[in-house]
């Protein structure tokens, strides 16, 4: 399981945060209660995360796939800059899945557009197409030195572990 060694390297780097260091420390790396996902970010939505404006993260898609209805409360997301390298690590606290139509779109705007940092008209142009939607406030959030990790696809949400049925 590749993604332990890489959880390994995670809670050594966060081993000063108090939150962070219980929370690995009472945890077994081998066997977790919850989902561990890596999502892929592209600028300027990773920094406004790491510095604690973007409170809500959002997927949207055309089809459905993770992290609709495969996130959930007290999962971690592990957070990687897009051809980058790993740089921060978060706990979702709530989350919502929409099958998106004008009522929701409209709910979604008005609720969450700050949350998001999603003023720009073009963020909601560029979504416009979707069909499902996923949206996850976070909590715990904490950036860490640069961690490069090795990733062959194009997906943006990856589970890394999937909690035990």
């Amino acid at each position: 399981m590749k993604y332990l060694s890489l959880l390994n390297t995670i809670s050594y780097a966060v081993k000063d945060d108090s939150y962070w260091n219980n929370f690995f420390k009472t945890k077994s790396l081998d066997n977790f209660s919850f989902r561990i996902h890596l999502a892929i970010f592209v600028e300027p939505y990773l920094n406004y995360i790491l510095q604690g404006k973007k409170t809500v993260e959002s997927r949207f898609s055309l089809n459905r796939i993770a992290p609709y209805h495969k996130a959930s409360k007290g999962d971690i997301i592990i957070l990687k800059r897009s051809g980058g390298p790993i740089f921060g690590l978060c706990e979702i606290s709530e989350v919502w899945s929409y099958d998106l139509d004008p009522k929701s779109w409209k709910h979604i705007r008005k609720e969450f557009t700050r949350s998001l940092c999603a003023q720009d008209p073009g963020f909601w142009n560029q979504r416009s197409h979707a069909s499902y939607v996923t949206l996850m406030r976070i909590k715990n959030v904490i950036a860490i030195d640069p961690i490069n990790w090795k990733k062959n696809d194009r997906r943006g949400w990856v589970i890394l572990h999937n909690k035990p049925v």
